[in-house]
């Protein structure tokens, strides 16, 4: 008999300034091995190349995952123009020789503006995109067939801030499942030298950003130290955009049991909507999303999300176990 394992010590966010040359998978393992449990999974994978705010979800705040699905980002990168390659990324193999472009900055804001708003992107071959439940990077490594479509991406901000000879530099703010070293390829596809993607830091998800980032050796020495949870962004902090209600006990044993409750609008206290600097102008991009309620105990402890059916009625989407 397989046993239960134990809960995590701290619930909440962490956000991880990423090194180049890891995945985002190995950012988890080694967190999981600072912190010492395993409860711990991520917010958006970052390639290898990219460093940057990685956001790390530990414990129970790994079931609010779903709410953070359509959390625009911000990235700062450069693209080298005069040739393209297969991975998108200065890592994979050049598809011709070095043109070596003088680059007209009207030109280039030009193009960019072009790839700005709601647009179609296909994702590059060397990416985690399924194909028949497969990886198109393992296609793509066998050299066999990689068909993938193309999908609706929102880029909000494509503005070109510097250019050194043939790189260019760029500040992007975007919706979730859009890919930097695409943009970087078409970019190159429209001036006509192709173009790939040499740097890229992603500086925001949501509302995290790298002024809350640590570093792997940070989160080491906090350990060490017994200070790792102070790095942690508690659960009762985060979706601090949605309002929030405190019911008494005879509610929540309702809401803990996923069953439709009442609150009374004196009740509900609205959410927080300033932007913290360096985050994207608006948290989310994408679909309307419905009128949701953070619901919290008397001990002031987050027990579900519930959504709205009729004024003042709610049901409980997501019901959390709270701590004794």
């Amino acid at each position: 008999m397989s046993r239960k394992p134990k809960p995590a010590p701290v619930d909440g966010a962490l956000v991880v300034n990423k090194p180049q040359g890891k995945t985002s998978h190995d950012i988890v393992e080694s967190v999981r091995r600072i912190a010492g449990f395993r409860q711990i999974g991520h917010l958006g994978t970052l390639d290898p190349l990219a460093t940057g705010v990685l956001v790390l979800l530990l414990g129970r705040a790994t079931r609010l995952m779903r709410f953070y699905a359509n959390r625009r980002k911000r990235y700062t990168c450069a693209v080298r123009f005069g040739f393209a390659t297969d991975t998108y990324d200065a890592e994979g193999t050049p598809l011709g020789p070095d043109s070596a472009p003088q680059l007209d900055r009207a030109k280039i804001e030009e193009l960019a503006s072009q790839l700005t708003g709601r647009i179609q992107q296909t994702p590059p071959a060397f990416s985690a995109k399924k194909i028949h439940g497969r990886p198109a990077h393992e296609l793509a490594r066998k050299k066999k067939p990689v068909d993938l479509k193309p999908v609706d991406v929102d880029v909000h901000e494509f503005r070109l801030t510097e250019i050194e000879g043939s790189i260019a530099r760029f500040v992007v703010e975007c919706g979730s499942g859009t890919y930097i070293r695409s943009l970087a390829h078409d970019l190159g596809n429209r001036h006509g030298t192709g173009a790939h993607l040499i740097e890229i830091v992603r500086t925001a998800v949501g509302e995290f950003t790298l002024d809350h980032a640590s570093t792997l050796d940070e989160l080491q020495d906090a350990a060490k130290s017994a200070r790792f949870d102070e790095r942690v962004i508690r659960l009762e902090g985060l979706l601090s955009e949605l309002p929030r209600a405190i019911v008494l006990p005879i509610v929540e044993r309702r809401v803990n049991h996923g069953a439709k409750f009442n609150v009374m609008v004196s009740q509900i206290q609205p959410g927080q909507t300033i932007v913290p600097p360096g985050a994207p102008a608006a948290l989310d991009s994408g679909d309307w999303q419905p009128a949701r309620l953070r619901v919290f105990n008397q001990r002031q402890q987050l027990i579900a999300i519930a959504e709205a059916v009729v004024p003042r009625t709610y049901q409980p989407i997501l019901v959390l176990d709270a701590k004794q």
